[in-house]
């Protein structure tokens, strides 16, 4: 392990256009911004906004305190455009590192409690549509490749079949996902799985094939209900999707998705 560049402070990934146009209502307001009116001048949900927001206090962009209510109760969240707006440089390479090797020696299942974990963050950053509203496959798989395109993935999707692939062309924590595959790997695998069940899509992910080309992983997307079924004698797995190694085939390469 390189330990120079363990070391070295992250020079941070450009903004996406949606964290832009947060940081750009952030400048031009005159005071202190609550979540809701983010999330109602963007069009985002509240949780959404509120993951932007605290993305660009991390990236050293914005500053967030508590703001006093007129009503009794917990105070809000208010959030400010730093002066100058220059990212403050982040060591969270040692920390990614020492968090992914903690949680796959610590843990006795550590894939299972990472893609988990990942669900619950998937459903969190995700809109949640309205009641008896249904998302088309096709709707969902968009829906999901701009959540991805947020994060740093710079996703592609791409029909497969009657199914879909989405093909990841950058990931935003290569580095540590070569040394935790068993971590990291299967946060991004229920990171996907959680913002699809959010949106009640029709479909899911059933398999990630990490690193399949040197810049290039792909998520194969399967019908859910098929995911959900019981799985007969020697699918083991196929219920919650996979995480498999660049050189054994995924859950979905050796099953057809059904669309």
């Amino acid at each position: 392990m390189d330990v120079k560049a363990l070391l070295a402070p992250d020079a941070g990934p450009p903004l996406g256009q949606r964290r832009a146009d947060v940081l750009d209502l952030l400048r031009a307001a005159r005071s202190p911004v609550g979540v809701r009116e983010i999330a109602d001048r963007t069009g985002l949900h509240p949780n959404t906004a509120r993951f932007h927001l605290d993305a660009l206090v991390d990236a050293g962009l914005a500053t967030r305190a508590s703001q006093a209510r007129a009503a009794p109760g917990r105070p809000s969240m208010a959030y400010q455009a730093v002066e100058g707006g220059v990212p403050g440089r982040r060591q969270y390479r040692l920390l990614a590192e020492m968090l992914a090797s903690l949680i796959a020696v610590v843990l006795a299942e550590p894939g299972p409690a990472s893609v988990e974990a990942g669900r619950e963050w998937g459903r969190y950053i995700t809109e949640r549509p309205a009641p008896f509203q249904r998302t088309d496959a096709c709707a969902a798989v968009e829906s999901l490749a701009a959540i991805l395109a947020e994060l740093g993935f710079a996703p592609e999707a791409v029909a497969d079949g009657a199914g879909y692939q989405l093909r990841l062309r950058q990931c935003p924590f290569r580095e540590v996902a070569e040394v935790h595959q068993d971590v990291v790997c299967q946060l991004h695998l229920g990171l996907m799985q959680g913002a699809l069940d959010q949106m009640r899509a029709p479909v899911t992910v059933a398999g990630l094939q990490p690193f399949a080309e040197a810049s290039l992983c792909v998520a194969h997307l399967a019908d859910a209900q098929a995911q959900r079924a019981p799985a007969p004698p020697g699918r083991a797995g196929a219920q919650t999707g996979q995480v498999a190694h660049a050189d054994q085939p995924t859950q979905a390469d050796q099953v057809a998705p059904e669309g």
